[in-house]
């Protein structure tokens, strides 16, 4: 702990940073400051000044608010809590909507500028939901305190926040939520979007739920991966299916989906261009074994399409080593946040396939990974984003990346 932290600082608010904070100096220093925004001042106190290029604040009062202010969707995340005591998970909450979105275009613009080089115009689109943002999650988890009360995290804290609440998660699993108990262990909250909700408070196994997206189900572990907003698999399929120009995708080719879930985008594909089941030929793949297996059931009308249980950089580098080329293939990749990486890049650069989709959940490793793409051959002909996580930081972009 340095000499700093906890003193009251007043700052003018520059911009916005990665991460949900804006920037601001003080003596020179920069400082991430959260909940305020870009063209406000505000008096912040210092949190954190362990770092020599940098401190981190939290305001506490606005001196001057911007035009894009407005009240917290969420009243246990707001001003009148003290930093410490606010929840997490809803850091853009005091912005307007729309501003949210121009925030997160800037930040998504400004990686692909710095890292990969690219000038981009691209757009934060909004996706189906409440105008405010709220009343989105489907999935919630609250983890449990010493004491056995559950809530959300503080803010870049593993301290639980006592909520009476859930502003943002769908009015059904708001009201199934359990927040006057007391638990043991974090409790899940899961809305699939066919049947009731479950509360899931302990490790005890539960039957799949059933997720669908427009005409089709997909069969999901309950405590799996899927996406969080009500409206995203049907916009990040729709997204996929698009990016895709119909003379460019051959269905007989060895098309892949890496890091392919229970088969999602895999199935926007067989839709959108071999719905007959009779040519397609995909091969999804995914390390999680639970996963993988309902993969193979949800694809299960593809003849050719097949579930892979492996690692994504094992499994490219098998292809490599068997001297596999994906000429005519299409790939598509939902890497987790970290991105794809260095590795798999250049391996599906070696593969040398005709299209790739990259669909990321954040700017910065997506556009180091594109830099890494654009040095190899290929070049971004494509990128839409959307607003997946209203009232947080977080964006989704779709990218197409072609041979150049």
């Amino acid at each position: 702990m340095g000499d700093q932290q906890g003193q009251l600082i007043e700052l003018e608010v520059s911009n916005v940073a990665h991460g949900g904070v804006m920037v601001a100096r003080h003596d020179g220093r920069v400082v991430f400051v959260s909940d305020a925004i870009p063209g406000e001042t505000v008096r912040a106190v210092v949190s954190d000044d362990s770092k020599s290029k940098f401190w981190r604040a939290d305001t506490v009062e606005v001196l001057a608010a911007s035009e894009h202010r407005q009240p917290h969707v969420w009243a246990a995340a707001s001003l009148e809590r003290r930093p410490e005591d606010r929840a997490g998970g809803a850091e853009f909450g005091h912005v307007t909507p729309a501003h949210q979105r121009e925030l997160k275009r800037r930040v998504l613009a400004h990686a692909l500028s710095r890292m990969a080089g690219i000038d981009s115009d691209v757009l934060v689109e909004p996706i189906p939901g409440r105008a405010d943002g709220t009343g989105w999650r489907t999935r919630v988890r609250l983890h449990a305190a010493q004491d056995g009360t559950i809530g959300p995290y503080a803010a870049r804290s593993h301290r639980v926040i006592r909520v009476t609440d859930l502003p943002l998660a769908t009015p059904e699993l708001e009201a199934a939520a359990p927040l006057d108990g007391r638990f043991a262990w974090p409790v899940d909250l899961v809305a699939p979007s066919t049947g009731p909700v479950l509360v899931l408070d302990d490790d005890r196994n539960v039957p799949p739920v059933i997720e669908r997206v427009g005409d089709r189900e997909f069969r999901v572990a309950a405590r799996g991966f899927w996406q969080v907003h009500s409206s995203a698999a049907a916009t990040l399929s729709a997204a996929v299916q698009d990016a895709i120009p119909p003379d460019m995708f051959d269905p007989r080719a060895r098309n892949l989906d890496l890091y392919g879930g229970v088969g999602l985008l895999a199935a926007a594909l067989g839709d959108r261009f071999a719905g007959d089941g009779k040519n397609l030929r995909i091969t999804t793949v995914e390390s999680d074994t639970t996963a993988s297996g309902f993969a193979r059931e949800n694809l299960a009308e593809w003849a050719r399409a097949d579930a892979v249980t492996a690692r994504v950089d094992r499994f490219l580098a098998r292809l490599r080593a068997d001297g596999e080329r994906l000429d005519r293939a299409t790939v598509v990749l939902d890497p987790p946040r970290s991105g794809a990486g260095k590795g798999v890049v250049n391996d599906i650069v070696a593969l040398s396939p005709s299209h790739v989709v990259y669909v990321a959940c954040d700017p910065v490793a997506l556009a180091r990974d594109l830099d890494l793409f654009e040095k190899s051959g290929y070049r971004l002909d494509g990128i839409r984003a959307f607003d997946l996580f209203p009232n947080t930081h977080h964006v989704e972009a779709v990218a197409s990346i072609v041979r150049a």
